[in-house]
């Protein structure tokens, strides 16, 4: 089995409060990655690529159980035999809304889903949505990868936790915005770097309201170097990962091998 895997994210305008527009975009975008002389074997799009932080309007926007979007991306996923990292939507469960990922085998099958569990009160998640309380694991081709979203960067034990558990990979579809680019290469860096796995980091452009976004898609190798990156425009960033490598950087400084965790978890 080759550890080659090709990655393909996209990085797309999202219309607040149009969840008819984005479907169509997120078609598009679809069609265009699986045409490319090689195909790749993973896709990822934005966070709340669905709705956008149309919070207001949330409740009757929300995409409920998740059902359009699931059938939507199991369709495309089993008809082209990639892996789909859905990005993340505004899902409706009852009368809570959750901020989800789905994620897609090959054959069209839901592999795992993540709710975010870190609510970012600067724009007022808190407010309208409800955090997840569980991890996100999936396995892609036989290796073991985490899901987090956007504002989980800031915090490095999901991450650690996650590579604890056995991740390599790491999936964060993210709106993050302007002013913060140092922020987010620097933490998906860090999280690189510390957890000694890859991070593919989607995020979106584009407008909404008063807030802009920025882009700069990531994906980071185990050292933390930079393999691809977007820039602001509306793309697809495609790259090619080699999944040896996260063990040959982690049997060269073995930081979980050394470990103390008994003098700094409580």
């Amino acid at each position: 089995m080759s550890n080659q895997l090709r990655l393909a994210l996209l990085q797309m305008h999202i219309e607040a409060g149009n969840p008819e527009a984005n479907f169509e975009k997120l078609a598009s975008m679809l069609e265009e990655a699986v045409h490319q002389a090689e195909k790749p074997d993973v896709i990822m799009f934005p966070e709340m690529w669905n709705t956008g932080y149309a919070l207001t309007e949330i409740q009757t926007l929300a995409d409920h159980e998740g059902e359009r979007t699931k059938a939507f991306l199991s369709e495309f996923s089993k008809k082209h035999g990639v892996y789909i990292i859905g990005g993340s939507i505004a899902e409706r469960k009852g009368d809570k809304i959750l901020n989800t990922i789905f994620a897609f085998n090959r054959e069209g099958e839901v592999i795992a889903d993540y709710s975010k569990i870190h609510l970012f009160r600067l724009m007022e998640e808190e407010k309208y949505l409800v955090a997840g309380d569980k991890l996100g694991k999936l396995e892609i081709e036989g290796t073991s990868a985490g899901l987090m979203i956007c504002y989980d960067i800031r915090f490095p034990e999901l991450a650690r936790k996650l590579a604890l558990e056995g991740a390599k990979l790491l999936f964060i579809p993210a709106e993050w915005p302007h002013p913060r680019l140092h922020h987010w290469r620097t933490l998906l860096a860090a999280r690189a770097i510390e957890n000694q796995m890859f991070v593919i980091a989607c995020n979106r452009m584009g407008s909404s309201g008063d807030t802009k976004f920025f882009g700069h898609s990531l994906v980071l190798d185990p050292w933390g170097e930079t393999i691809a990156q977007a820039g602001e425009e509306e793309t697809i960033l495609y790259a090619t990962i080699d999944l040896a490598l996260v063990d040959a950087v982690r049997s060269k400084i073995p930081v979980f091998e050394d470990r103390r965790p008994s003098i700094y978890e409580a």
